[in-house]
């Protein structure tokens, strides 16, 4: 064990430093962790969790350190420029020993690491709105730029067919085109009523629709790429109808560290409260098959000047940023795709 104490030095404005070190250093991993501020004689306070251990066997300095040559030297190795000895040094060391790892980290990660609830269901049992039993099929498709408003013309004389079509169990949600974002790209979002059958029904039934079959085939002359997702649907948010125009639509697209889905779905179940005054809010969802722990919001406005003013309304409500607070550090990656519906589409 390494017997420690706090104390203060008159020289360094009474800032705490830890003044009991081991001979056996180079038996130990060492954290270096600088306290320049107020002044205080107490332990210091790991409510914020721990900035980070440096597996080696020397200290690390961290910015604040570094930015003093003698100790960024010293806490590098460099004792032999004449630094300091570690106990003149206005900062704290935590010290743990190498002996025992297994049971150290059992009891490290008992205090600093983030529990997690057992789960009794699967997440999309617990998000997924249970009334419904509706899944929703995503479409990206990157069009040759020569070949866009071909693409169009073919998508708006076949898909509305199929949506019209009493006998496929699915509907057409809404079909667009990117206006920021990726260029030359068009976007399909369907409604399979009935879950993963009325999906199997539906495509044994298009295989067997000469006219889709042609259509398919002219769409892979223009096509430079596709790729789709089958998502559910959150239970706390709006389901997408169809609307009148004209509006531009928002997709925006949230990679979440694997894991935080729950986390994700409790924030936002608060902050969807937030952005109904302009009925902006069309549909959110989540991913199953494709690129998982993927999340889509999709948000409609009268035009870009709107979007701005109504996202900027968001920030003087009481409660907003403190949910932005807490759901950003879920993100991985996120883009925004600025899209305008087809003629056909039922989300004008």
């Amino acid at each position: 064990m390494v017997s420690r104490s706090w104390a203060s030095d008159s020289s360094n404005r009474g800032l705490p430093f830890l003044c009991s070190v081991p001979s056996t250093l180079p038996r130990a991993h060492l954290h270096l962790a600088a306290v320049f501020g107020a002044a205080s004689s107490r332990s210091p306070d790991l409510s914020r969790g721990l900035p980070g251990w440096a597996p080696a066997h020397r200290a690390v300095p961290d910015a604040a350190c570094a930015s003093r040559p003698a100790l960024a030297a010293a806490a590098a190795g460099g004792g032999e420029t004449g630094s300091p000895s570690p106990e003149n040094w206005p900062c704290r060391w935590r010290v743990t020993s190498s002996d025992n790892r297994p049971r150290e980290d059992s009891w490290l990660k008992s205090l600093f690491v983030r529990k997690v609830d057992p789960r009794k269901d699967a997440h999309s049992n617990l998000l997924a709105k249970r009334e419904t039993s509706s899944l929703y099929k995503l479409q990206f498709h990157n069009v040759k730029p020569e070949c866009l408003d071909a693409y169009n013309k073919i998508c708006q004389e076949v898909l509305p067919k199929i949506h019209e079509d009493k006998h496929y169990p699915c509907t057409l949600v809404g079909t667009w085109n990117t206006w920021y974002g990726e260029q030359d790209q068009a976007v399909h979002l369907w409604r399979y009523e009935g879950g993963y059958p009325a999906l199997t029904e539906v495509m044994s039934k298009l295989r067997e629709n000469q006219e889709f079959v042609r259509f398919r085939k002219a769409r892979s002359d223009m096509l430079l790429s596709r790729k789709n997702q089958l998502l559910l649907e959150f239970s706390f948010w709006n389901e997408p109808v169809p609307r009148a125009g004209p509006n531009i639509y928002e997709l925006r697209s949230y990679q979440l560290r694997p894991g935080t889905m729950i986390e994700w779905g409790n924030y936002w179940a608060r902050a969807i409260r937030f952005r109904q005054d302009s009925n902006e809010a069309v549909g959110g969802f989540f991913s199953q098959i494709g690129q998982l722990y993927m999340v889509h919001h999709l948000w409609a406005y009268k035009d870009l000047q709107t979007r701005e003013d109504i996202r900027n309304a968001a920030w003087h409500k009481h409660g907003w940023e403190e949910l932005v607070y807490y759901t950003v550090p879920l993100i991985q990656e996120m883009e925004s795709r600025i899209m305008i519906p087809l003629k056909t589409s039922p989300l004008q």
